[in-house]
């Protein structure tokens, strides 16, 4: 019985299935989806620890920029000369780029010829290499007949780990793939390169360029599919390369775009974090390889070692009697006798059991069919691995790239080169399957490079010249906007002349220097309930302020905001007054006061020339405005009809403000130092407390200085309040004497000639809210119609008028706003542009933003320092009131402007102070001191009139 048993046991072993076999003699290689997510975190930690400044040097994944920072958009041209050297042999070639007509991509048209590099060359000094090298070049120039009449630019792939400081310049770190030329270790090979064409003599060309192939391939590849962000190459070789956001690259100055990043993914593993995936045949390939220790992913990976891997696990396994009956051939026992193309054929489909055992013959063994089944089995796991483990690693670099841009799906294409990725008939489907089911969120499309990395070199130089004409380009659009020192000591040279002029005269002028008939600020004494009525934009605001004497923080406001439509802005004026009474009447409902007869001023944020506090006409519209019937008539009465003709209620408007009068009182109720009131939003001007000796148009007119308009004694007076009025400049409208042609643009001239006021309010045009966002739609779009942006694709909104707020420029200039959150700001607006794109539209905004920042600046420094000469001090210390969206808002507004008041005003500390409740607050305010000079007059029972 027990004979019995043997038999069956002998027999079993016999017939047993050989791929089992080999699965159990394997089974470290056999990697399951657990094992491939832990590798793919580890290689995502060891990226993060390649782009940190403080421990790249560390790394084992290097993470190399490349100063490659776009991929090609299909306008790229010119004809090149192209180097391809990272193998067994090297290229040269000649490449023509045309440029792609309408929405059809450029083609390109490549001629090439193949060299041989000896192995003593490869092994030799680094200058015979490149002197080898050299002289290729001079033999293809010479027997393509391409001419020396001008220089040729040259692209350089160059497929071994290199140092990028430039798109030029390249220090070498190691060789790889069997390369041990000594001399080039650290050296720029860039410039080796030049010294040896340089040596040879007899051409005339300048390398622009040198990229690894991987960025190559990239390169390639995104000339026809423009998701095309990953290059990988799966070769003799293997390496990957993505782009990164460069506010994650810490070895390159920037945060702005993205650049390509070659993260030479062969040495992960050479720390160590392989080391429990490592099996013995891959320490035997590691410890027989020129460089021990180093480049592991890539001898567990690469077509360089895979076939040495299949050789080493086929001779242990006959070694050890389980195949071949135990014999080992010499041959087997030979370094290099199995070669990755053997694996290749292995594994073909219908003729692999066929080739593996021709292949087993030529090395001298005999083997069955069960041999043949098993090494063929062999070959699979070895080559199976190979695709895991490059899965895993590209899983990382997609979830990072997802993660980069906050996406919750991801579609994107990856570039591939190499003999394994080409040859091996199942690798590519293993690969794109084990991609997709480690990251079912990343829709990822695989492309093969059809032309190899030497095209990609020559588009490299050709995407590096497209940048720089248009880098030359759009800076000489944007230096326009660029205002020197000495232009903004013009600006507030002639600023200043405006505020004079202004001031001595009742006729016209560009700086309007309106009366405001208000003679002094706030001092805390201000008390009980006031209105405020608040026009000045878009927004209608009711208030009901409450002060209580000496308490400035216990001030309570309550307060209703009310659009006004664009129709009523426009229409007549009798609609839009009657648009504010029914306003008004919905406040007073809404807070329980319709009978109370309060006090109310109303702040109307428009030109009125003023005889009185109460009383007022308006000079011009402004901010978009343009009601029929309103302009040279009394806004004060023109309310208080609207209201009469209503019926439901009485107002009493004791005041009429501008509204930066209106932020100056406010700021003042907080600050005693505050004399001037500044408006940087929808619209822009300034305000600030004038001697009223200077006021000559009052004195002309026989106002201010009557003396029947001051009270008498000097115990009633406020002292020197009266010798000093609030001057509402209006100083949008310098310029409009053509003061500052030297420094408008064509596009300013665009947005004023489209505008409803023409040849008005020209500084305004230049500094305000209101027109900001216009100015850069008219840059966008001249960039547009010149290919320079949105790949010269002018669309409809694009070409639409005040679609680009001035919103969008406080959003798109935040400090470390990734450029994906801008491309989806400008998606929302019907434009659809590339990264690049984005950071020109970035740079548009801050050089708009920051002429007028700097323009705001330069006049507000004209009037500090009027202020400081007018009291005759040598140094001044004063606080603006500030309001607008602009100010608040956009991130470095007001950063541009304190910089350039402090730079022109040397003599002058100026304080700013936002306003927290804004022209509403300061109106009631400005009520309130009308009423205490009411209240004065009759306990005095002296009969005068101030005029506030």
């Amino acid at each position: 019985m027990l004979a019995v048993h043997l038999v069956s046991f002998y027999f079993t072993k016999l017939k047993e299935d050989p791929t089992k076999k080999v699965d159990r003699f394997l089974h470290a290689m056999r990697l399951h989806d657990d094992q491939l997510s832990d590798i793919s975190a580890r290689f995502q930690a060891e990226m993060k620890k390649g782009l940190s400044a403080e421990s790249n040097a560390a790394a084992s994944v290097r993470m190399l920029p490349t100063h490659v920072r776009s991929t090609p958009d299909g306008s790229e041209k010119g004809q090149f000369v192209a180097l391809d050297l990272g193998g067994s042999k090297f290229k040269v070639l000649q490449v023509k780029v045309r440029e792609g007509v309408g929405i059809r991509k450029g083609e390109v048209e490549m001629e090439e010829k193949t060299y041989p590099i000896p192995t003593e060359i490869r092994a030799g000094r680094g200058t015979e290499l490149l002197d080898h090298v050299s002289e290729c070049l001079k033999d293809f120039l010479h027997e393509k007949n391409i001419g020396l009449e001008k220089k040729h630019p040259l692209a350089f792939t160059f497929s071994f780990p290199c140092e990028h400081s430039a798109l030029d310049q390249g220090l070498l770190l190691n060789w790889s793939k069997n390369y041990r030329a000594w001399g080039l270790l650290g050296k720029d090979v860039v410039q080796s390169l030049r010294q040896a064409i340089d040596r040879t003599g007899g051409m005339d060309v300048e390398v622009l360029a040198m990229v690894n192939d991987t960025v190559a391939t990239m390169m390639t590849c995104g000339f026809d599919d423009q998701y095309c962000d990953v290059g990988l190459i799966i070769g003799t070789g293997t390496n990957a390369c993505y782009m990164e956001e460069m506010r994650h690259v810490d070895l390159v100055e920037g945060d702005e775009g993205r650049m390509c990043v070659n993260t030479e993914w062969g040495a992960f593993g050479d720390d160590g974090a392989l080391n429990d995936y490592i099996t013995e045949f891959d320490r035997d390939v590691d410890s027989a390889s020129l460089n021990p220790g180093r480049q592991i992913f890539e001898k567990m990976v690469s077509g360089l070692y895979l076939g040495e891997l299949v050789r080493l696990v086929v001779l242990k396994m006959a070694k050890r009697g389980r195949l071949f009956e135990g014999q080992v051939s010499d041959a087997l026992r030979t370094t290099g006798t199995i070669t990755t193309a053997h694996v290749a054929a292995m594994e073909e489909y219908r003729n692999g059991l066929k080739n593996t055992r021709e292949i087993l013959m030529d090395l001298g063994l005999n083997p069955s069919p069960d041999d043949c089944i098993a090494v063929q089995h062999v070959s699979t796991i070895v080559s199976f691995r190979s695709s895991n483990l490059v899965a895993a690693a590209l899983a990382a670099i997609l979830t990072r790239i997802r993660q980069n841009r906050n996406l919750r799906t991801l579609r994107i294409t990856v570039g591939v080169d190499g003999t394994v990725y080409k040859t091996h008939p199942q690798y590519p489907k293993r690969l794109h399957k084990v991609v997709r089911r480690l990251l079912p969120e990343c829709h990822v499309r695989f492309v093969l490079s059809d032309s190899g990395s030497s095209k990609g070199a020559a588009l490299v130089t050709a995407v590096a010249q497209r940048l720089a004409s248009q880098r030359r380009q759009v800076d000489e659009t944007l230096s326009s906007f660029t205002l020197s020192y000495e232009q903004l000591q013009l600006v507030k040279a002639r600023m200043r002349a405006g505020l004079e002029a202004g001031l001595k005269t009742n006729g016209p002028s560009a700086v309007k220097m309106l009366p405001s008939f208000v003679y002094r600020t706030p001092d805390g004494t201000e008390d009980g309930k006031y209105l405020a009525l608040d026009l000045g934009g878009t927004n209608f605001r009711a208030l009901l302020v409450k002060f209580k004497k000496g308490l400035q923080q216990n001030t309570r406001l309550y307060h209703k905001i009310y659009t006004i439509p664009l129709e009523i802005m426009q229409g007549s004026g009798e609609d839009l007054f009657d648009h504010l009474a029914e306003c008004i009447s919905d406040f007073l409902d809404y807070m329980g006061i319709k009978n109370a007869h309060l006090p109310a001023g109303f702040t109307f944020s428009f030109p009125c020339e003023q005889t009185s506090i109460d009383t007022g006409k308006l000079v011009s519209w402004t901010k978009g405005f343009k009601a029929t019937d309103c302009e040279g008539h009394d806004v004060v009465s023109l309310l208080s009809e609207a209201i009469k003709r209503r019926n439901e209620f009485d107002l009493d408007i004791v005041a009429l403000v501008n509204d930066t009068v209106g932020t100056m009182m406010s700021c003042a109720y907080e600050d005693p130092q505050c004399e001037i009131g500044l408006i940087a939003g929808t619209g822009s001007n300034v305000c600030y407390m004038e001697e009223v000796k200077n006021i000559e148009k009052n004195k002309q007119s026989g106002r201010a200085d009557d003396k029947g308009d001051e009270p008498e004694g000097e115990e009633n007076t406020a002292d020197a309040d009266l010798h000093k009025m609030c001057i509402n400049t209006e100083w949008g409208g310098l310029g409009d004497d053509g003061s500052l042609d030297d420094i408008i643009t064509p596009y300013d001239t665009e947005v004023d000639h489209n505008s409803i006021n023409p040849g008005k309010q020209r500084f305004e045009k230049l500094t305000s809210g209101m027109y900001l966002g216009e100015v850069v739609r008219q840059v966008l779009l001249d960039l547009t119609r010149r290919g320079l942006l949105f790949r010269g694709h002018v669309t409809e909104p694009l070409k639409t008028p005040g679609i680009f707020q001035t919103k969008y420029l406080s959003q798109i200039e935040r400090d470390r706003l990734a450029l994906l959150q801008i491309r989806s700001i400008l998606q929302q607006l019907g434009l659809h542009g590339t990264c690049d794109d984005s950071i020109i539209v970035k740079e548009v905004c801050g050089e708009v933003s920051r002429r007028a920042a700097q323009l705001c600046g330069a006049g507000m420094a004209a009037i500090v320092d009027k202020i400081r000469e007018n009291r005759g001090l040598d140094h001044l210390n004063i606080t603006v009131g500030v309001d607008g969206s602009l100010y608040k808002l956009h991130p470095h507004f007001s950063i541009v402007l304190k910089e350039t008041t402090r730079l022109l005003a040397p003599h002058c500390n100026v304080t700013f102070l936002p306003s927290d409740e804004g022209s509403g607050k300061g109106a009631a305010l400005i009520t309130a001191v009308a009423m205490q000079k009411h209240k004065m007059k009759k306990r005095n029972e002296k009969a005068f009139i101030i005029i506030v």
